[in-house]
């Protein structure tokens, strides 16, 4: 029991030693200066804004040979990027630099889902849609509208249906109840 009582006693001493000699470190810190370092908040630690994105694939889409002009409206992780031809380069080769500007899309980190139109009214479509959205206008009406330009120029695909090869205990239940005879009526 003695023992156990001068066990005690030790370690109380040892923390009690302990907590001072730290209140005395902690005393002699406060005549020094201290230096905080914050952290940096200029653009490169920011997210950007949905125009300045949209800015941004307008601009690779401009550096493609043969694209004279390139709008683009990102509504959350979509985009959509039109741009303007030469009317008067062939079909086939249209084809080439839309390929073009789509790979140069996918290689940026917010163009890699983009959806690329390079018809006329397409293009003039997203950049009446960049303008409103530049102007203040509700973003709803605006994201119909690219859901419908969206719809227009990309395929669609069947989904496949997943079959699972569990039993599905749920829908057996049901039809064993459904299967059951009527219940005869009670007798009194």
């Amino acid at each position: 029991m003695k023992i156990r009582t001068v066990i005690i006693a030790l370690f109380s001493a040892i923390i009690l030693l302990g907590c001072t000699n730290n209140q005395q470190d902690e005393n002699a810190n406060t005549d020094e200066t201290i230096y905080e370092q914050t952290s940096d908040t200029s653009e490169s630690n920011r997210n950007p804004t949905n125009e300045e994105i949209a800015n941004h694939l307008a601009d690779i889409a401009k550096s493609i040979p043969d694209v004279e002009n390139a709008f683009a409206v990102v509504a959350g992780p979509y985009a959509v990027v039109g741009i303007d031809v030469d009317k008067s380069i062939e079909r086939e080769r249209v084809g080439t630099i839309k390929f073009s500007v789509s790979e140069a899309l996918r290689d940026d980190k917010y163009g890699k889902t983009a959806v690329v139109v390079a018809d006329a009214d397409g293009t003039e479509r997203i950049r009446r849609m960049a303008e409103k959205i530049r102007n203040g206008e509700p973003i709803q009406g605006i994201v119909d509208e690219l859901a419908e330009i969206v719809a227009r120029y990309m395929p669609i695909f069947p989904v496949e249906e997943q079959h699972n090869d569990q039993p599905d205990k749920q829908r057996d239940k049901m039809e064993e109840i459904e299967n059951e005879p009527p219940e005869a009526p009670f007798d009194e």
